[in-house]
């Protein structure tokens, strides 16, 4: 087990479509770790990044501290005028237990889940 959290970036750019960032998440995010995404979601938007999918495929640990991380980013990326129209935040890749987890906080309610990052990619209609 690892307890560190290690965040790799891609950018990936759709034909005709705005592009979308993608963060390949490994290791523990909890409250150590919170920040880092924080962090690294906050340099993101800053340099211009509108859509975001977290690939969470390698996620070995996600504490509620994860979880406040993951719903401040989302409000980081969700404008307010679109709160529950378009998501701008997507979630991919989650193991069952992190599913799990998410899925009984109520997370996926507000932020739509994908079996792959591929899925998550195509549902983005701009």
């Amino acid at each position: 087990m690892n307890a560190d959290l290690k965040i790799t970036s891609e950018q990936i750019q759709r034909q005709g479509k705005d592009s979308v960032t993608v963060f390949h998440l490994r290791g523990w995010l909890d409250g150590q770790s919170e920040e880092q995404l924080l962090t690294a979601a906050r340099e993101a938007h800053a340099a211009g990044a509108r859509y975001l999918v977290l690939d969470m495929a390698e996620i070995e640990m996600l504490t509620s501290a994860g979880m406040r991380g993951i719903q401040k980013v989302h409000k980081l990326f969700t404008p307010s005028d679109q709160n529950l129209k378009t998501a701008h935040m997507k979630l991919c890749n989650a193991s069952a237990p992190v599913y799990h987890v998410l899925g009984i906080t109520g997370f996926l309610h507000i932020m739509p889940m994908y079996e792959s990052l591929q899925t998550a990619l195509d549902s983005y209609e701009v």
